[in-house]
């Protein structure tokens, strides 16, 4: 294997520290910086998220709905019925792409007799994808996706509509709340290929400052909130 990508990174490293009239990092200034890595601090709280589970669900939703996502709250034998149900409602088909995850597999899919469920990634004939998710964030209405086997990413960004099966118990204040999650979860060095943050369905306002869904993504999301 050629040298050629760690050389040009030196080189790179290298014209900085000339920049900034620094030599390589060594001594006590080294040991901070490892000792930074190894416990990563955290950073500012918002005292408006600092709240009990109860009101943290309540925050979120709200900020969702502000954000132009839809939101139903409803127990977990209810989550397959209300997904049929969204659907029924906006017109939609009763054929949806759905991540392979073991967070999904537990909800009654096949009592919906007219909803066809296929497991795996997105594909872009896909109009409809459900997919659960690694965490919410009250503070902003944001929904956390972290990627791999069991939640290819595609399936957040193909389909024309995106539904999101959230459990309570993954709903958290702000973002520090998230990073601590992850790693927890994954692990120094061992991080999710891909952590996409979405705050409501996609859209842009950069053509005549008119704001249009769907722009980079789908145009329509569902949260369904499971009870716990």
């Amino acid at each position: 294997m050629s040298d050629a990508p760690a050389n040009a990174r030196a080189q790179i490293l290298d014209g900085i520290r000339r920049s900034l009239r620094r030599g390589a990092i060594s001594g006590p200034a080294r040991q901070a910086v490892e000792d930074r890595l190894a416990l990563p601090p955290r950073g500012p709280v918002i005292s408006r998220t600092e709240l009990a589970p109860p009101e943290k669900v309540a925050l979120f939703c709200h900020w969702a709905e502000t954000n132009n996502a839809t939101v139903a709250r409803v127990a977990a034998t209810d989550v397959a019925s209300e997904v049929a149900s969204f659907l029924v409602r906006n017109n939609l088909p009763a054929e949806v792409a759905m991540a392979p995850s073991p967070q999904l597999a537990d909800y009654d899919w096949g009592g919906q007799k007219m909803l066809s469920v296929r497991r795996g990634r997105g594909e872009a004939s896909d109009l409809v994808s459900i997919t659960g998710a690694f965490a919410a964030i009250a503070e902003t209405g944001t929904l956390v996706m972290a990627s791999g086997p069991e939640h290819p990413v595609t399936l957040n960004l193909l389909p024309d509509t995106h539904i999101v099966v959230l459990r309570e118990r993954d709903i958290v204040g702000g973002y520090e709340d998230v990073w601590g999650l992850l790693r927890q979860r994954y692990g120094k060095d061992r991080m999710p290929r891909t952590v996409n943050t979405i705050t409501g369905p996609s859209r842009t306002g950069d053509i005549e400052q008119a704001m249009e869904l769907g722009a980079h993504g789908p145009r329509r999301m569902h949260i369904v909130v499971v009870r716990e």
